[in-house]
């Protein structure tokens, strides 16, 4: 195979995590695919998809973790307010709009923290699929290296 091939087996295992928007999980089946297919004819391709599997995996890590956070936060601050003795549910419950707890604002910190991580995702992903494309290894920041 020609350099110029690797080069583009490589650009599309990084392109391939797009496909999560399309099928479940496609940004793992996407690179895992293309990189167990091609991972034998070059030690360039072996190493994106690596690195692209990587990535991947860290990324799902973050957001369980920050998920996690979030949740309760938001929950607490929906609940705060709730009489939960009063059987007259319907008539009763509200939740109070112009004072919201100070949790309600630690759980959008963290919400907008995991937009702007969506973000960052993005922009290093075409990063790394632009580098393939030129023959360069990229390393995506803060990567745990579970495939070595």
């Amino acid at each position: 195979m020609t350099k110029n091939n690797h080069n583009n087996i490589a650009t599309f295992i990084h392109l391939s995590t797009f496909s999560r928007f399309v099928v479940p999980f496609g940004n793992f089946i996407g690179p895992l695919v293309l990189w167990s297919v091609n991972k034998d004819k070059s030690e360039f391709i072996d190493e994106h998809g690596k690195e692209a599997i990587n990535f991947q995996i860290s990324i799902l890590l973050y957001a369980l973790i920050i998920g996690l956070l979030t949740i309760p936060f938001f929950a607490f601050s929906l609940f705060n307010n709730l009489d939960f003795m009063d059987f007259n549910f319907f008539d009763s419950i509200h939740i109070n709009i112009n004072k919201p707890s100070p949790l309600f604002y630690i759980g959008g910190s963290l919400g907008f923290l995991a937009f702007i991580g969506f973000i960052l995702e993005i922009v290093f992903i075409i990063t790394a699929s632009i580098k393939a494309r030129d023959g360069i290894f990229y390393k995506y920041p803060l990567t745990i290296r579970f495939l070595k």
